[in-house]
């Protein structure tokens, strides 16, 4: 299967390096829309890729605008306020899973105008939300799950 995780203006540099290391580690494409609370040189950025950035497959957009003019398919937008839970939708080959910077998200007009496509993590009512790189892992997981995992190595190289 054929991922795209798509950060918007994304602030934390280890949050983006963890998230690249997921899409490297699943072979999905990575997708930063600008701006950015950090520079690509980011010591922390680097650190919590580890050695997998020549494995990522990574493009940069200026701004929203720019990404849609240059990407079409089906996107899912991962928010907070979403009304349906990210495991009730059927994810296929191509899509767009959308995350917004952590401390806003995503543009409330953006939600609003695409609430079909709206899709949350539950948790409890006090908490406000998830870390971003574990959100994005948790929905591409279960992105990969419905499609049994394809192109990924499922059998372990070690003897348990």
């Amino acid at each position: 299967m054929s991922l795209n995780i798509v950060l918007v203006e994304p602030e934390i540099p280890q949050n983006t390096g963890n998230i690249s290391r997921t899409c490297a580690a699943t072979g999905s494409k990575l997708h930063i829309v600008k701006p950015m609370g950090f520079e690509v040189t980011d010591k922390h950025l680097k650190r919590a890729g580890l050695d997998y950035w020549h494995l990522l497959d990574l493009t940069y957009y200026e701004n929203l605008d720019d990404f849609f003019q240059k990407n079409s398919g089906t996107f899912w937008f991962c928010s907070t306020k979403a009304p349906q839970c990210y495991s009730d939708v059927s994810f296929h080959d191509g899509d767009y899973l959308v995350f917004g910077k952590e401390t806003k998200g995503l543009p409330e007009e953006l939600l609003k105008d695409n609430l079909s496509r709206t899709i949350r993590i539950p948790m409890i009512s006090d908490a406000r939300s998830l870390n971003l790189s574990n959100s994005v892992a948790v929905v591409a997981y279960e992105a990969l799950r419905q499609t049994n995992f394809a192109q990924l190595k499922q059998q372990s190289e070690y003897l348990l």
